[in-house]
């Protein structure tokens, strides 16, 4: 079989991409309905990968009439200048294809000093994942999406006060330290100023959006869960953002009670209901 004929993104591949990208995510709701049903609508579709294209310094390749592939870089303090292949940032007739066009995007994108790539792919679709995997890709965090269900407030699990902020500053940073452990090794580093992270902790306490929770043990603070509404998240975007949700933006549980079941009672009540994967993050 020929390679395919890659060229740079432009606007004349809008409509196009946009049918591919709505078919991909037609299949991504047949195993789980609970994202937006409109991005199986090419015309919504096309606008998404539109956004993406207008993003600054966004560029892609497209390959004629059977694949996409756009990259939204990033500057960010901890990871450097990296690139995002958000989750209408890929599309394609055969998923094989998308090795080729990551392939043809990378180079650029390297050249460029970006060298940090992420991509968010349906985690139903196995053919697209292995196909992500292929070039080098790992997982890096799988996302979930929950129905509501009415549950009472477990033992020990309760809405954090002023008065907590002290033990959540004690609980925050423990995530970071797990991380840098085996077999992550992230190089991301625990260094944030304590009065920083007060002033985000109060400022997040004052936000009535904000669900921020703690659990107790024998009175002492050994867990905290912060829950806040979807558009709040900086992932979580377009085909992947389900409407009229929340995200469990951070939860961490003090090392001593591990084991306990003290995290899975807050995250009952945090999160309610019944749990279903919906993107991988490459």
């Amino acid at each position: 079989m020929p390679a395919p004929l890659v060229e740079p993104f432009s606007d004349a591949h809008l409509d196009a991409a946009g049918e591919l990208l709505a078919a991909r995510h037609a299949r991504h709701r047949e195993a789980e309905p609970l994202l937006a049903a409109r991005y199986e609508q090419p015309s919504a579709a096309r606008e998404e990968i539109e956004a993406l294209v207008g993003s600054e310094g966004a560029s892609g390749v497209a390959a004629i009439r059977d694949g996409e592939v756009v990259g939204v870089p990033r500057d960010d303090n901890d990871w450097g200048a990296n690139i995002w292949i958000e989750a209408a940032g890929h599309a394609a007739d055969d998923p094989e294809l998308v090795r080729d066009l990551y392939a043809a995007a990378a180079a650029r994108w390297v050249e460029g000093g970006r060298t940090r790539h992420y991509a968010l792919v349906p985690a139903g679709d196995d053919d697209l994942v292995t196909a992500w995997f292929r070039v080098s890709f790992g997982q890096q965090h799988a996302h979930g999406i929950r129905e509501l269900n009415s549950e009472p407030w477990p033992d020990g699990a309760r809405l954090a006060t002023p008065e907590d902020i002290e033990g959540i500053i004690r609980i925050a940073p423990l995530i970071l330290r797990h991380q840098a452990l085996s077999p992550v090794f992230s190089d991301r580093k625990d260094e944030d100023e304590e009065e920083a992270l007060r002033r985000e902790i109060e400022d997040e306490l004052a936000n009535p959006d904000v669900g921020y929770l703690v659990a107790e043990v024998d009175g002492r603070l050994v867990g905290t869960f912060v829950v806040a509404p979807i558009d709040m998240a900086g992932a979580h975007t377009g085909p992947a953002r389900p409407d009229r949700s929340c995200f469990l933006a951070f939860a961490a549980t003090d090392p001593a009670v591990r084991g306990s079941g003290t995290g899975s009672r807050s995250r009952t009540h945090a999160s309610r209901g019944g749990r279903s994967a919906a993107t991988r993050r490459l």
